[in-house]
């Protein structure tokens, strides 16, 4: 766990690592927060909403992060306290850009002027702009494993399920995640401007909310593509079993005249073309040139049968 802190022109920036109880005991010191909200900073269970208090809002909101070794993405949960004079952000430190920004501020004093030279919520702007814009690469990266999957996809001879089923994981765990930001960031582009008396941010929420919209249109276009690969993948499957078993069952018909005629001729009884009489006149195996040429001939009965009746 860890605890760091800049301290800007105008207000303060805690950015709490990992949290645990005995961090967040320390809190208070930064402003007097409301302890429910301290507790929802380490309930895993906690929906994305924005608290108003008198003078601060808690804001809890989610974010994807994709998980390369399982290949489906899982939410992030990111806890902020804003107010005039701080910023806290507490999180679990899978939220890289939260944390590639504030060592920027650190260790940068133009990056630090830049991100907080103005006030607290042009800051948590600047966070949200990030993990908005790596949503927008998550999003583009779906969009590109469907581009890849086509061509398996429409191959008759190759099998996508599994690619198709893992996509569709994703695209799933995605929407679950962006559905209740896209409204957090909708819900707080008309309150931020209220409770900041600052009316040039209502442009630039704005335009998050404008960028997470995109975002679900990405999302939702490539939940309905998936769709359509999962049918498809499902009709060319049943297709190829429909005609394996179609070939099974033509080869099972035309073997049935064999079956029977060798049954017959396995019985202790007597047949025409027995061994007591057996003909001659095609050599010593004519008995087996008359049965196989009969089993033939109705083979091919059958086979002209089943043209004429469109089977075949």
């Amino acid at each position: 766990m860890e605890w760091n802190e800049i301290e800007g022109h105008h207000f303060r920036w805690v950015n709490i690592d990992r949290p645990a109880v005995e961090t967040l005991k320390a809190l208070p010191s930064v402003h007097p927060f409301h302890q429910l909200a301290i507790d929802d900073c380490l309930s895993k269970n906690q929906l994305p909403k924005i608290d108003d208090y008198e003078d601060y809002l808690f804001i809890i909101l989610h974010f994807p992060r994709y998980l390369k070794e399982r290949r489906f993405s899982i939410p992030i949960q990111v806890a902020v306290f804003l107010g005039r004079d701080f910023l806290v952000t507490v999180h679990s430190g899978d939220l890289k850009p939260i944390n590639r920004i504030f060592e920027a501020c650190r260790d940068n004093e133009a990056a630090r002027n830049n991100y907080m030279g103005k006030t607290s919520y042009y800051l948590f702007y600047h966070l949200i702009l990030a993990l908005v814009e790596n949503l927008m690469q998550m999003a583009a990266k779906v969009m590109s494993d469907i581009e890849a999957l086509e061509e398996k996809v429409f191959d008759e001879t190759v099998d996508a399920v599994r690619e198709v089923t893992g996509l569709r994981h994703n695209i799933a765990n995605l929407r679950r995640t962006i559905f209740p930001l896209k409204r957090v960031l909708h819900e707080l582009e008309r309150r931020i401007e209220h409770f900041s008396k600052d009316e040039t941010l209502d442009v630039y929420f704005g335009d998050l909310s404008d960028s997470i919209d995109k975002v679900w249109e990405i999302i939702e276009t490539c939940k309905e593509t998936s769709e359509i690969y999962k049918d498809t993948d499902h009709i060319i499957s049943s297709e190829r079993t429909n005609k394996i078993l179609a070939l099974l069952t033509i080869v099972f018909t035309f073997s049935i005249p064999a079956t029977v005629m060798g049954t017959f001729y396995g019985m202790n009884v007597r047949m025409p073309g027995g061994l007591e009489d057996a003909p001659t006149f095609l050599g010593p195996y004519t008995t087996f040139i008359i049965i196989v040429v009969a089993t033939a001939l109705q083979m091919l009965g059958m086979l002209v049968l089943f043209r004429r009746f469109r089977w075949l």
